[in-house]
């Protein structure tokens, strides 16, 4: 006989199914092979109490800081840690529970019932010359055979900006901006280069959004996180996705000492907010996609909490765009100028969609499409 531990199994029934288990119990015992762990803030004190004994009671538990039973304090954080079986039970059972855990029970059964999307390659075209990254600057027809190398590459969206949004960028006319993004998006409609792939506009200014969509467009990416009306309502009138940002700032000031109480919280409300202003102006969740915004008034420390919990971002039903190529997190880890940042850049994308991100926006479509088929084949 020999024995070995395994490795993290992403598809559990299909790894039951080769074992050749009973229809019947792939489905239990998938259940059973999954182990969740949510971080519950300023829970009740006498709803950790009973959380931690319906937990204990089925198998699973709640970690908790010394003094909830003698109700110390009235609120605590802590971490609930259970299979997905127990989190099905827990998701009913809390549902009779006071203290708010019949809310627990209800953002539970939203975790468990998770849509998944395929993965996707976004290629960045910067129709500018002072974005951070030389590599991505292209104009005019330039920026067309890029783009015909990135569809060729593998890439399955195309983003493109006339803007750079890298700290301490200065901002740029409205008419340059439109006058810089026209040539590029002529050639796109006139090529019919939107039938090869999703092409993205990253921009916040209507004039330039709506130019980009009439030429074929079918996503809006706004690193202002919908803040301007106008913008969700021409993704409702030209049936385009919108990807809203997070930002702390701008800009300009946004790496200036960026202080959050708890970032995955405040992520997490401002996202609240905004795809539910964007539902009641007509665009429906379907069409909505999330990034946390990745160095965009973040500290080296906000970034790694927030792609360590990026899984957490699924439970609204959206897409996750991840974005972090070549960007200065990597050089806070291991100083590198931003040329030889690649390897920094594929292992934050792969971990990120380990974590939940379905888009990955990149400035290397040909090594991110060779390191993301070659994850796959071994999860």
């Amino acid at each position: 006989m020999y024995i070995y531990k395994l490795g993290n199994i992403t598809d559990k029934k299909e790894a039951l199914k080769a074992l050749s288990v009973e229809s019947g119990g792939v489905g239990i015992m998938a259940k059973k092979m999954e182990l969740f762990y949510f971080y519950i803030k300023d829970l009740k004190t006498p709803a950790a109490n009973i959380l931690k004994q319906d937990a204990l009671s089925i198998g699973a538990d709640l970690a908790v800081p010394g003094g909830v039973i003698t109700c110390e304090k009235p609120l605590y954080d802590c971490i609930l840690i259970g299979s997905k079986k127990h989190m099905e039970i827990l998701s009913r059972k809390e549902l009779a529970q006071p203290f708010g855990l019949k809310t627990l029970a209800r953002e539970l059964k939203k975790f468990l019932s998770l849509q998944s999307f395929p993965t996707q390659i976004m290629g960045v075209i910067n129709a500018n010359d002072d974005s951070f990254f030389t590599g991505s600057r292209f104009v005019a027809e330039d920026a067309v055979e890029k783009i015909k190398m990135m569809i060729e590459e593998g890439a399955d969206i195309i983003d493109i900006g006339a803007v750079s949004s890298r700290p301490g960028a200065d901002t740029v006319s409205e008419e340059e901006e439109l006058k810089r993004i026209e040539p590029v998006c002529d050639m796109i409609a006139a090529q019919k280069l939107y039938e090869k792939a999703i092409f993205s506009i990253d921009s916040y200014t209507p004039s330039v959004i709506e130019y980009a969509l009439k030429s074929g467009f079918g996503l809006v990416n706004d690193i202002t996180g919908a803040r301007d009306n106008t913008v969700i309502q021409l993704a409702v009138k030209y049936d385009a996705k919108l990807c809203i940002m997070h930002m702390q700032g701008n800009p300009k000031s946004m790496q200036k000492d960026p202080v959050y109480e708890d970032v995955m919280v405040e992520v997490d409300q401002f996202f609240e907010e905004r795809i539910a202003k964007c539902e009641a102006l007509g665009l429906s969740r379907e069409k909505i996609i999330l990034d946390v915004g990745i160095g965009f008034g973040k500290t080296l420390e906000h970034n790694i909490t927030l792609l360590k919990n990026l899984g957490h971002f699924r439970h609204f039903g959206c897409e996750i765009l991840i974005g972090a190529s070549r960007k200065s997190m990597i050089d806070k880890i291991i100083p590198a100028p931003t040329e030889e940042r690649l390897p920094g850049t594929l292992a934050i994308h792969l971990k990120a969609v380990e974590n939940g991100a379905s888009i990955v926006r990149c400035h290397d479509v040909s090594e991110h499409r060779q390191a993301l088929t070659v994850f796959s084949a071994l999860a």
